[in-house]
């Protein structure tokens, strides 16, 4: 019997409200407050897709096991994206430096789309 599809609620909440730091005017407090936004939504995503790969059968405790799991499971396809994702998330954990958040601003759009892309395929699943 296959297990109950695991809840996608606060994914989705995440992903709204970097959506609307995003639709904001560019000051140095949305930057900050999209990325942090962007830092929650990112570990929500990968433990949301790491939960669904269990229920394929596929452990994946880490984020980059998660992504490599939901690639091999055809939920998402654009590697490089993912794995910069990741990378980022990483320099915003633990790093702080202006060029680096000015980086980081200038790819959440993308990453944004991707992450709602994911949502919506593991939506999905039934």
């Amino acid at each position: 019997m296959m297990s109950q599809k695991p809840d996608l609620s606060s994914l989705r909440a995440a992903l709204d409200r970097l959506g609307a730091a995003l639709a904001q005017p560019r000051t140095e407090w949305t930057r900050d407050a999209a990325i942090q936004r962007f830092e929650f939504t990112f570990e929500l995503a990968w433990k949301a897709a790491a939960k669904f790969a269990r229920r394929e059968g596929v452990a994946a405790p880490s984020p980059r096991e998660a992504f490599r799991a939901a690639m091999s499971l055809g939920w998402i396809a654009d590697e490089p994206l993912w794995l910069g994702m990741l990378e980022d998330r990483n320099r915003t954990s633990h790093t702080y430096s202006e060029r680096t958040a000015e980086e980081i601003y200038g790819r959440l759009s993308a990453y944004h789309a991707a992450l709602i892309e994911l949502m919506g395929r593991l939506d999905g699943l039934s």
